[in-house]
């Protein structure tokens, strides 16, 4: 008898097939769990607030200064004085002013973009462990029922006096032991969905929704390697390294303020040796005679020295994170491939001893045994497929770049 395989094909890995005796709960699979959380999310909304903020420093650096309109009276003539001060942003200033906004931008939509990626890392592996407690929750509760069974067979057996007193009563242990595990295994599941609801902003009092995917054999590794550009985190401290070098290359040029163009018009000369409107025109020019910006410089010295060592930190950390991850994903997929195999031999031994216990060769002992390694190794299969599902969306996570939607 070839159970464990029977509830690998039924149990085992179908979302599906779990949800079908739960009337008025909607099947929610894994691609319409992540939308949900991207879109009801609070990170996200923070992300977008984010984003949208560096969208307005763009444009507050972009913005042309606005002029200035200044009226005096005198009593030397021409006694009124009209003159208009118009700041010009010379390109030198402008330049980088607007550089160190663009490149800030650019770190806050890498750092939204990693943020999303996070957010569907999350919901994924919540999403995995949920496949996984559930498919626990069923293995747990056809054990439960392979125990009843055997218990019964075992008095029946005592009653012709095939078996002693010995058998019922393990048989009875046993059976109350997968009971206990079967009862504790469904509240997991249950908690596992809920948290499911949670990350899509559902409510979690109670279940509303079923899993509509299933815990298949994940891709081979060849299939999830990265293109060639930079991890997103990367990608944001270098954007952010460049927003600092051009702030810093603004404070060293604005030792110089920007000058500023006036033009205006007088008149009111009471004498009358000047009539009409007069026209003037001047520059004005800041002079750096308190204030050389040093202070400022050096500050942006600092963010830049600052921003420089992050990009640093940040390459280096990720690569160790992606190489780590890789080699996790590998030894799960390895692992899962060594469960397959030992799940049949362990499968095959317990369909053999329960049949040998039946005709009488073996005693009741060897057949709970058996049992009990088929349960073990189905029960590892399950967490090892989920383990490398894991490590599949942590490798995703990690090589998420911004060319990727």
């Amino acid at each position: 008898m070839r159970r464990s395989f029977v509830v690998l094909s039924v149990v085992g890995l179908s979302g599906v097939a779990g949800a079908r005796g739960l009337a008025g709960q909607q099947p929610v699979t894994r691609a319409q769990a992540v939308a949900a959380a991207l879109e009801r999310g609070a990170r996200v909304a923070l992300g977008r607030a984010d984003t949208a903020a560096a969208r307005g420093f763009v444009r507050v650096a972009r913005a042309f200064p606005n002029p200035s309109f200044s009226a005096t009276y005198t009593k030397a003539v021409p006694q009124y004085h009209a003159i208009v001060d118009l700041p010009l942003d010379v390109p030198w200033l402008r330049a980088p002013r607007i550089g160190a906004a663009e490149f800030a931008r650019a770190a806050a939509r890498y750092g939204f973009a990693f943020e999303r990626a996070a957010i569907r890392f999350d919901v994924d592996t919540t999403y995995t462990r949920a496949l996984a407690t559930a498919a626990h929750a069923r293995l747990s509760r056809h054990n439960a029922r392979d125990a009843d069974s055997l218990l019964t067979m075992a008095r029946l057996r005592r009653e012709v006096g095939d078996a002693s007193e010995l058998d019922v009563r393990l048989a009875a242990v046993n059976a109350g032991q997968l009971e206990n595990v079967a009862s504790d295994d469904s509240l997991t599941s249950v908690a596992a969905l809920l948290s499911v609801q949670l990350a899509m902003g559902l409510p979690g009092e109670e279940s509303s929704i079923t899993l509509g995917d299933s815990l298949a054999p994940p891709p081979p590794a060849d299939s999830a390697v990265s293109g060639t550009a930079e991890p997103l985190p990367v990608a944001a401290a270098a954007a952010s390294l460049r927003s600092a070098e051009r702030a810093l290359t603004l404070a060293h040029r604005s030792v110089f303020g920007a000058p500023s163009l006036q033009l205006g018009v007088e008149n009111g000369d009471p004498t009358g040796s000047e009539p009409g409107v007069l026209p003037t025109v001047g520059l004005s020019l800041p002079l750096p005679l308190f204030n050389w910006n040093g202070g400022v410089a050096a500050q942006a010295t600092a963010a830049r020295d600052r921003a420089r060592a992050e990009l640093d930190l940040v390459r280096r950390e990720t690569g160790a994170q992606i190489a780590r991850v890789r080699r996790e994903r590998a030894a799960a997929l390895a692992r899962l491939d060594r469960d397959a195999r030992l799940l049949a031999s362990a499968d095959r031994v317990a369909g053999m001893s329960l049949q040998a216990y039946g005709e009488g060769a073996i005693p009741l002992a060897n057949v709970l045994e058996a049992q009990r390694n088929a349960r073990e190794a189905l029960g590892r299969y399950i967490d090892d497929l989920a383990t490398a599902h894991n490590a599949l969306a942590a490798v995703q996570l990690l090589t998420a770049t911004s060319d990727q939607p």
